[in-house]
């Protein structure tokens, strides 16, 4: 029974994915609107007031058409109902998390994308994506203040013989003030995504700049690049090996980063953080590299323990979070024994959320003012 729980706990931990919060409405309220990640001019899927999500589907000749958000969401996924029209339609049977989810559409035993939505890489392919209106969502909304670059870049791998993909985040002025030199924090997308997740899904970029135009975080460089995760399948934790990618970063990946772009060169100025999967990574590649980053962020992706580091003097912040609805007794705990031992580390735990970007936004939002920070 042991070793289901922890096998349960580390899928669950790398599946990126969520479903519906459990609970209860006694009415549907009929105030349903677009979601925001439609395509131009289509009028589904649909998000209401509550949480709720409305599909329809136009498939006359199709005997089935299920909608599975995350790993199902509902047991089942949500069953669509056909019209005499020839259009599937359904809505979810509970509320969700507020915030961004994943989902695909089963016709027939095949899995489709709904082409009323915008598609997103994660599941290890290119899925269908719903926005559901947050509460909080004016931290990474789109607006009128200085916006920063997010680039891709082309840089040369030595350790695979080949040319891999990043994606670089430079903050407002960079451009502008030539003589400026800037920390950086590489950036890990999560287990069956890649490096566009976190400027797509996270709107990592218009947090920043969000937080730049309110003058609470001193600005920085982000590096987003592909974790070589996905050739491991889902649940095959054990077969994981780092230092592919370990080699790739931190051999070819910063040396070209710091050489093409105005950076402080040191660990005292380079951070690493990741959500997920992409924790884990950063877990394994700051404890078997301490030379290389001074900040450690791990965002659903586990903890440290003081005996994990041997040099707690070249650490300058651990910061650790999750949702309310994964694991937070664990990071609490993590967090204050870290403390105790002398450690600056920071919990974060974001309220009524999962294992799910919205969880990832709001830890960004907190762990970008406590990056760099002068001491």
């Amino acid at each position: 029974m042991k070793q289901y729980t922890i096998v349960m706990v580390w899928a669950f931990i790398l599946s990126g994915f969520i479903g519906f919060s459990q609970t209860n409405q006694t009415a549907i309220a009929e105030d349903f609107k677009p979601s925001t990640l439609n395509q131009p001019g289509q009028e589904y899927p649909q998000v209401n007031s509550q949480g709720y999500a409305r599909f329809q589907i136009l498939a006359p000749e199709a005997k089935s058409v299920v909608v599975s958000l995350g790993l199902g969401g509902t047991k089942g996924g949500t069953v669509l109902a056909k019209g005499e029209d020839g259009i599937w339609r359904g809505t979810t049977a509970g509320a969700m998390d507020e915030g961004f989810h994943y989902y695909h559409v089963t016709i027939d035993g095949g899995v489709f994308n709904d082409p009323g939505a915008l598609n997103f890489y994660g599941s290890t392919r290119w899925e269908s994506g719903i926005e559901i209106p947050a509460h909080d969502q004016d931290f990474y909304a789109l607006k009128n203040v200085p916006h920063g670059n997010v680039q891709q870049i082309l840089f040369p791998s030595k350790s695979t013989n080949t040319s891999r993909r990043a994606f670089v985040y430079t903050p407002p002025g960079y451009h502008k003030d030539k003589s400026k030199q800037y920390p950086v924090l590489y950036l890990q997308h999560g287990w069956g995504e890649d490096e566009t997740a976190w400027s797509n899904q996270g709107h990592v970029n218009l947090i920043m700049d969000n937080l730049i135009a309110e003058g609470k975080i001193k600005s920085f460089i982000i590096v987003m690049t592909y974790g070589m995760t996905n050739e491991i399948k889902y649940g095959g934790l054990a077969s994981f090996k780092i230092e592919p990618f370990q080699t790739v970063l931190v051999e070819d990946l910063i040396p070209y980063v710091d050489s093409n772009f105005r950076t402080l060169a040191n660990s005292a100025n380079r951070a690493m953080g990741g959500l997920s999967m992409g924790g884990m990574e950063t877990k394994m590649i700051t404890l078997n590299k301490p030379e290389v980053f001074s900040y450690y962020a791990l965002l659903s992706g586990g903890i440290y323990k003081p005996e994990d580091i041997k040099d707690k003097s070249k650490v300058k912040l651990i910061f650790l979070s999750c949702g309310s609805k994964e694991r937070p007794d664990g990071i609490k705990d993590a967090v204050a024994t870290l403390k105790t031992a002398g450690f600056n580390a920071v919990p974060y735990i974001s309220e009524n959320t999962g294992h799910e970007f919205q969880t990832w936004r709001r830890s960004f939002k907190e762990l970008a003012p406590l990056l760099f920070k002068e001491k």
